[in-house]
């Protein structure tokens, strides 16, 4: 079946069905020369999973864009950064619409086979995401669509470009379902929070369109997405359970315990008694035998309990487990400086027992990471921000492992958060590189991350715009009843319904991540929690900046010293050499290193300021181009005889013809000049083959005098 739908000004093709036969749902779907095909399939529940097993993937395949991987292998390999983060874009707004007690597998994959670089893949994939899921007969919640927000000037666009958003102050993506807004992402330039709430309410008017004509198109297919109710656990079991337990959950949330471990604890010591409860009853009794056939029963029983007297509890009092208020933050503790030596810049940031410790690297451009093998235009980044979650950080003993997708997008979160306010290339040409370690994770470790690489990056010397800090908003709905929360805590974020973090400066949004656990919500509730985030994002910042006002003013000793000249591009070639024979011998002769641009940019790196000088002045007498009638302090490097050679700047040698050595006519150049002396020259003329001729004559003091001083700078 073949479908188009026209939306904003572009026709979105769709072909359903029609690759992929044997996937539950397929779609093809393409706009302009981007497409995207994306199928979901169902397959068989597996015994002991307590969770939905839903698989998202997204693929790119570089012929997509006439390439040929690279590597020895010349075929796609382990997945990019880009690549997984598309993966967790088209997860986030599927996942909550897709009812959580299914057993059975899932999997969601969208495979890029065409690429537009006037249309980004991602959100025809989410798009595609939809419709898959929805003719594969998966019970669904949906449709749901999502639009990609632009800001160029003071316009909102919808689904900008590649150079669009790269031009513009705003990459915001919306997803939504009928239910109201069920994801957002975004990297902002400090954009104020009326603008962002705006902004959010412009895609998620675009969406409904999108959303309206796949419903369209489902009752034109003879589709009706039904939701099957939930399965029911016997009835005197859950009585069983809130009768042994209630009473004491409640007791523990009366008690607003802060530290995470003894509450736990507590709540442990309840589920024993319901344990102990049931297998004091006789064997044959169906509340023993079915928590024997499904173990992790119980668990389940006992989390369904807790979540509703939790959330009834705050609701009601408008005080949370720990013993705050909605909008508090908790106690918070940062500090700089803390590693030694040869770390560039460090920080820790504490909020609760949520602990971050953020180190800086600064490195050179050749430190740059490449990014080759992706369809996203972007060549290179010079910011790299990773995070790591050890299993140690929650009290747990696991094996370690490569990089999770969790991990990679909490790092990119705070990538997007900080890049905003990043000196540009000219003014800090360092490659920058942030590791945020979570030491102890109890909720927002994403954003404490935030907050801990700004003091680290400050700590470093790095000049930012402005600091930035971040807080994760919770949020408790039950019908008409609203709790929004801040700075949310684990329990908070495993029993609540949002999981929204806003990251910022003291004048705006630099970036947002909105998970929901429910269909959706309105974009009034949205705008309230992003308002009451500014507020605990100063509370923060305050903290922060106690710790540590201002970037130093100088650079750490052991990282590098940076240089930059711009040069002729059509001299890169004199300064590389034959076969690099001339760069290597600057960098053999002063133990610095030297990169140049393709429009004529020279990055000198060494690991003092000394030899960084000295390839200076050498890359900077071989590119400088000289003037007739130009004086010099140079020094003779070797006698021949009709005349001197004389180094005026770094790498240029010039000659004084013998009858130009001095007023009075010379026999010998040996009687006027030696080898090591310093002259004062003038140029006297650059001949057609680009050599240079010097003289002595005619120099006034004064200009000798100023020579030797910039000889001396120099």
């Amino acid at each position: 079946m073949q479908k188009s739908i026209s939306f904003d000004g572009r026709e979105i093709r769709l072909r359903l069905g029609e690759l992929a036969p044997q996937a539950g749902g397929s779609v093809l779907v393409s706009c302009g020369d981007t497409a995207v095909l994306v199928t979901a399939t169902r397959g068989t529940a597996r015994e002991g999973v307590d969770f939905l097993p839903l698989m998202v993937e997204y693929e790119e395949r570089l012929y997509a864009a006439g390439r040929i991987p690279g590597g020895f292998l010349r075929r796609e390999g382990r997945p990019p950064e880009k690549v997984i983060l598309t993966s967790r874009l088209i997860d986030r707004p599927l996942r909550p619409l897709i009812p959580d007690w299914l057993r059975e597998d899932i999997q969601v994959v969208a495979t890029t086979l065409s690429l537009d670089e006037e249309v980004p893949p991602d959100i025809l994939a989410i798009l595609g995401a939809s419709l898959a899921v929805a003719t594969a007969g998966i019970p669904f919640m949906g449709p749901m669509a999502a639009v990609r927000v632009g800001l160029l000037g003071d316009e909102f666009i919808i689904n900008p470009t590649y150079a669009e958003i790269e031009a513009g102050d705003l990459d915001l993506v919306v997803a939504g379902s009928p239910q109201g807004v069920v994801m957002v992402e975004c990297r902002a330039n400090q954009l104020p929070e009326q603008d962002m709430i705006e902004a959010i309410d412009f895609g998620h008017e675009a969406i409904q369109e999108l959303i309206r004509a796949q419903q369209d198109l489902l009752a034109e297919m003879g589709i009706t997405l039904t939701v099957p109710p939930a399965p029911e656990p016997p009835a005197d079991l859950v009585a069983l359970v809130e009768a042994t337990a209630a009473a004491d959950i409640q007791a523990v949330l009366d008690q607003t315990i802060a530290d995470k471990q003894q509450r736990n604890q507590a709540l442990d010591e309840t589920k024993a008694k319901v344990t102990a409860a049931l297998e004091a009853l006789p064997e044959e009794d169906p509340r023993r035998q079915a928590t024997a056939s499904d173990p992790k029963l119980v668990d389940v029983l006992f989390k369904a309990l807790t979540k509703k007297l939790m959330r009834r509890h705050v609701l009601e009092t408008g005080i949370r487990v720990d013993g705050r208020k909605v909008d508090e933050v908790r106690p918070i503790h940062c500090e700089v400086g803390i590693l030694p030596r040869r770390v560039h810049g460090s920080a820790l940031f504490q909020r609760g027992s949520t602990q971050i410790l953020s180190a800086v690297t600064l490195g050179t451009p050749g430190d740059a990471q490449e990014l080759a093998d992706d369809l996203h235009p972007e060549e290179e980044k010079r910011y790299l921000h990773h995070y790591n979650f050890p299993p140690y950080s929650v009290g747990e003993a696991r094996p370690l492992r490569a990089p999770s997708r969790r991990e990679i997008g909490h790092g990119a979160l705070a990538e997007r958060a900080l890049v905003p306010v990043l000196p540009s290339k000219d003014e800090f040409p360092y490659v920058l590189r942030v590791v945020s370690e979570v030491l102890s994770s109890n909720g927002s470790t994403s954003m404490g991350s935030v907050c801990g690489s700004t003091l680290a990056l400050m700590d470093a010397g790095v000049p930012l715009k402005r600091p930035v800090s971040g807080v994760a908003m919770g949020l408790i709905k039950e019908g008409d009843q609203v709790q929004v929360l801040t700075d949310i805590q684990d329990i908070e974020d495993f029993l609540g319904d949002m999981d929204f973090k806003v990251a910022g400066t003291d004048t705006g949004i630099t970036a947002l991540q909105m998970d929901m656990k429910i269909p959706g919500l309105d974009v009034a509730t949205l705008g309230r929690a992003i308002h009451q985030a500014k507020a605990g994002r100063l509370f923060i910042l305050e903290k922060m900046l106690a710790a540590l006002a201002a970037p130093r003013s100088t650079l750490s000793p052991y990282a590098p010293r940076l240089l930059t000249l711009k040069i002729d591009p059509e001299l890169i070639g004199v300064v590389i050499g034959p076969g690099g024979k001339t760069i290597r011998g600057i960098t053999e002769e002063t133990g610095a290193k030297v990169d140049i641009e393709e429009d004529g940019t020279v990055t000198i790196s060494a690991a003092d300021e000394e030899r960084a000088q000295k390839a200076y002045r050498i890359i900077d007498g071989m590119t400088r181009k000289l003037n007739e009638g130009d004086v010099y302090a140079g020094r003779v490097t070797r006698i021949i005889p009709i005349g001197a050679f004389v180094e005026i700047l770094p790498g240029k040698e010039g000659m004084i013809h013998i009858s130009q050595l001095a007023e009075h006519r010379v026999g010998k150049v040996e009687d006027v000049v030696s080898v090591g002396d310093e002259v004062i020259v003038r140029v006297r003329e650059i001949d057609s083959r680009g050599r240079i001729n010097l003289t002595r004559l005619g120099i006034h003091p004064d200009e000798a005098a100023s020579a030797r001083q910039r000889s001396r700078i120099n």
